[in-house]
Parts: structure tokens; C-alpha cells; sequence
């Protein structure tokens, strides 16, 4: 754990504990590292889990799958993030979404459990994770606001340009770089990735934007 402890340190969840006090918190709160190869699952559909999990080296992807097998991507979830918190802590019987690896990841796992009851020692940490998680899952529901703002749209041209003004924006520029690749794009926004590459062309065609990749440029 000692080799993560610059990747713990910006953890929002360890907000206002001292460096000195993470191992000691971790060892309280008994948390796990695992390595995870590339493209396995973390979490399945369908399973109930009492443990959320923080990436510490990597990316994992949270994914929903309908009954056909088309794929919605909800998040990206990157080095010093968490991710299956809001499902653990609710204790959700049944889990709505799956959670894959994207690269080879070591994930730290941690019960939800613990964070929230006081251990034997009564440690001070407590009550200071616990409003850090406050802090977390909020700004994450405004996200998932957001999304929803973005697939409510009625066509996929704006769809793309209402999620690009707003990478644009996070940036401070009008040059960005996105966190997917086309089919993941597709995929985040809910539409036919040829219908969207169709679109991203005419936007280009149109001097709307141009881009490279994952790299785009508003005009």
C-alpha cells in the first residue's frame, strides 16, 4: 500500500487526514488491493456488494447493458477515484450496472461498512470520511444531471455539441482532449456510432469543430 500513498493522498474520500494517518486508516477500515488484468470484471450486473473500490493505478468503466446487449456507458473512472459507492452504502440487492477494467488496474476495496460505524479505538477518522462521502456522491449525481442533459437531447448533433461545450469549458479551451473513443462516445451518449461519426463530419464540414482522435477543437 505504501507504493500507492502518493495516488492515496489525493483521494477526495481522505480529504483533511494526514499523510501520516492513511496507512493506519486503511488498516482500520481493512482495506483490500487486487490487481485486475485488462477487460475484467470488477463488479457484475445482478450481484449485491458491500464493498466500493478506488482505482489506484488504471481505469475502469461503468456499463449498463439492456437485454439486447447494447451498451451505455455511465463513467469513466479514473487514477484516485471511486467507484460503487452509492451501491454499496444503499446495500442495492441486486446491482444495476457492471464495472470493467479498461487497462491492467489495482483496485483498493474497502467496506462500506466500516467507513460508516466507529471501530473499537475510536479513531477520529470517521466522521471525517464519512462527509468527505457526502461531498463525493453529491458531485457525482450533479454529473449524472448532466448526462442526462446530454442523451435528453433530440438529435445526435446536439447531443455532441451540448457534451462538447462542456468538455470545452472543464478544459478552459477551446482544444481538448475527450476520455473516449468513438465507439465509447457513442456508447456515453446513447446513439449509433455511425449515425455520430456521420454527424462529426458534417459539424467538420460545417467549420463547427475539427478534430483528431479523441482530440477535438470548437471553431
Amino acid at each position: 500500500m505504501k507504493d500507492y500513498l502518493d495516488v492515496l493522498k489525493t483521494v477526495r474520500l481522505f480529504k483533511g487526514i494526514e499523510e501520516s494517518d492513511l496507512l493506519s486508516l486503511l488498516s482500520c477500515l481493512t482495506a483490500k488491493s487486487v490487481h485486475y488484468e485488462k477487460g475484467q470484471t470488477v463488479f457484475s450486473s445482478g450481484e449485491s456488494i458491500e464493498k466500493f473500490g478506488i482505482v489506484l493505478s488504471g481505469q475502469v468503466q461503468v456499463v449498463q447493458d439492456d437485454y439486447y446487449g447494447n451498451r451505455s456507458i455511465l463513467g469513466k473512472i479514473d487514477i484516485g477515484n471511486l467507484f460503487g459507492e452509492s451501491f454499496a452504502c444503499a446495500e442495492i440487492k441486486t446491482l444495476p450496472v457492471s464495472v470493467i477494467t479498461t487497462t491492467e488496474s489495482d483496485l483498493l476495496f474497502i467496506d462500506c461498512h466500516r467507513l460508516a460505524v466507529p471501530c473499537a479505538k475510536a479513531c477520529g477518522f470517521h466522521s471525517r470520511l464519512i462527509q468527505n462521502m457526502l461531498n463525493i456522491v453529491s458531485m457525482k449525481n450533479i454529473l449524472l444531471t448532466q448526462k442526462i442533459e446530454f442523451t435528453s437531447k433530440r438529435t445526435t448533433r446536439e447531443k455532441l455539441m451540448a457534451y462538447l461545450s462542456v468538455e470545452a469549458k472543464k478544459s478552459g479551451s477551446s482544444s481538448f482532449n475527450i476520455p473516449f473513443n468513438r465507439q465509447e462516445l457513442a456508447d456515453y451518449l446513447s446513439v449509433e456510432r455511425s449515425a455520430m461519426s456521420a454527424e462529426l463530419s458534417k459539424l467538420r464540414d460545417d467549420g463547427v469543430l475539427s478534430y483528431h482522435k479523441n482530440q477535438f477543437k470548437l471553431l
